[in-house]
């Protein structure tokens, strides 16, 4: 038929210009809309007061992926100045359980540490602290970088309950509980400052960076009471309302801001501590207790105690994002990919 070669010259003809034509490039791989930092990697550690147990929750999966056993009713966790150990106070066994915050291996057990309930490191690692809940005394430790030596037993008024020190690592401060004080003892000569009387059932305890104001959490009341420490005794110089059952400070990182959970009202709230002056409020469902911010400043985890979960807050959208499943009242809350403390 006469139409075959006009139709065979025309395919020729696309199959030799196709053979001219520029190879496209190799397609790039996407990145990620959000690929995961080194740091997002860290585990998030969820103490179970009641369990005496640790739960491990993975920052990829968002599962809870091991439970590490404790002594008897620990109550808080913290994480040394050189982030180098996660330390469980176990109040009833009188011992501590150090944890590597990278890996979530148990590192070791310290004993005769008597009735740890909160503990603090002093800035400068010189000094180790614990508040004694049940048995009403401070304990002061030497701290070498490797072991604790008791330097003083001091004893305080009811139930001990949370600890600051300062920047400077010269002076540490708690709160009593149930004698609604305050009070500030000198480190290098374990001695007694002051006393002071606050409001009902002051719970932790939150100095601004340059240590001229202290911020107490009334979890009998409330609010936060702020006190100037400038002078030879502490000065109440405003109440700041923000919901019932104040209880836990976590600064937001930014050297202006600090959150409180109001542990009966299942809210939290964002204070300017330049102002004095709560600025926003996030959820908090379930009995919020300690709190986490992450690095980049955008999630706040908090232990939601009644419900026994770890519950996610976007900050932007004060919504929550997400609950986890963890053992019996979780308390405290740690993980290396933080924002700073201050």
């Amino acid at each position: 038929m006469k139409f075959l070669p006009l139709l065979s010259l025309l395919l020729v003809g696309a199959v030799h210009a196709m053979s001219l034509a520029p190879t496209p490039a190799p397609a790039k791989p996407v990145a990620p809309a959000s690929a995961p930092d080194a740091a997002s990697k860290y585990p998030i550690f969820i103490l179970n007061s009641l369990d005496a147990t640790v739960s491990v929750v993975d920052p990829i999966t968002w599962t809870e992926t091991q439970r590490i056993n404790t002594g008897k009713e620990p109550h808080h966790l913290y994480l040394t100045p050189d982030e180098k150990s996660l330390i469980v106070a176990n109040a009833l066994s009188d011992s501590l359980t150090f944890i590597d915050p990278k890996t979530a291996e148990v590192q070791r057990t310290v004993t005769k540490i008597i009735d740890p309930y909160h503990l603090r490191f002093s800035p400068d690692m010189k000094w180790f602290v614990t508040a004694a809940n049940r048995l009403n005394h401070i304990d002061i430790y030497h701290w070498d970088g490797t072991d604790m030596k008791l330097a003083k037993r001091i004893p305080t008024s009811k139930t001990p309950s949370h600890l600051w020190i300062d920047t400077a690592s010269t002076v540490v401060y708690s709160s009593m509980q149930d004698s609604n004080e305050i009070v500030a003892i000198d480190l290098a000569t374990q001695t007694l400052k002051w006393r002071s009387k606050v409001g009902p059932t002051p719970a932790d305890i939150f100095a601004t960076p340059d240590d001229k104001f202290l911020l107490v959490a009334l979890t009998g009341g409330d609010s936060v009471e702020v006190y100037d420490l400038t002078g030879t005794a502490p000065k109440l110089v405003k109440t700041i309302k923000t919901d019932k059952g104040a209880h836990s400070f976590r600064a937001a990182g930014d050297k202006r801001h600090v959150y409180v959970s109001n542990r009966v009202a299942n809210n939290i709230s964002k204070i300017d501590y330049q102002s004095m002056t709560v600025v926003d409020s996030l959820p908090g469902p379930s009995g919020p207790d300690d709190m986490e911010i992450t690095a980049d400043g955008k999630t706040l985890y908090v232990a939601s105690r009644w419900a026994g979960k770890m519950t996610m807050i976007d900050i932007a959208t004060r919504q929550v994002v997400r609950q986890i499943k963890v053992g019996k009242s979780p308390h405290g809350i740690w993980t290396l990919n933080h924002a700073p403390r201050q």
